[in-house]
């Protein structure tokens, strides 16, 4: 048992390595086949690896750190998610726009649900999102 304990990774980095192929599934899911997206707070087109996936409600709220259906996460530039701190006002509206009246205010109450993640929700996580940004490269046809 103790040799199987020293070669698992820590929690810490489950969470880094969940984050890395979560982020790159938001921008991709966006991304044009030329690889462009489309900041959701300004409008800014650019390349997604040079891209952001920014949180409307911030990620230290687990019940929605890796949401990729409610519209929590979503493609930002650099600009906004780090020097906007996020644009959350204008982010809400564009939510709202974009999945109907209330969703913003919806996830407001959601992020505040408390949420465990256990070693093997974060391993089943890595692989879901590491298969989908596979597929969606492929269908795309983007690098």
């Amino acid at each position: 048992m103790i040799l199987v304990k020293q070669f698992m990774k820590s929690i810490s980095k489950l969470k880094k390595e969940l984050d890395k192929w979560f982020s790159l599934f938001i921008r991709l899911r966006f991304a044009t086949k030329e690889g462009l997206c489309q900041c959701v707070t300004c409008g800014k087109v650019s390349h997604y690896k040079k891209m952001h996936a920014g949180h409307f409600q911030s990620r230290r709220h687990l019940s929605l750190r890796w949401d990729s259906e409610l519209g929590n996460v979503q493609v930002q530039c650099p600009k906004c998610n780090l020097f906007g701190q996020g644009e959350q006002f204008k982010f809400g509206l564009k939510i709202d726009g974009k999945y109907g009246e209330g969703t913003a205010q919806t996830l407001e109450y959601l992020a505040k649900q408390i949420t465990k993640v256990s070693r093997t929700d974060y391993e089943e996580k890595i692989t879901y999102y590491k298969d989908a940004v596979k597929k969606l490269k492929a269908e795309k046809g983007i690098e």
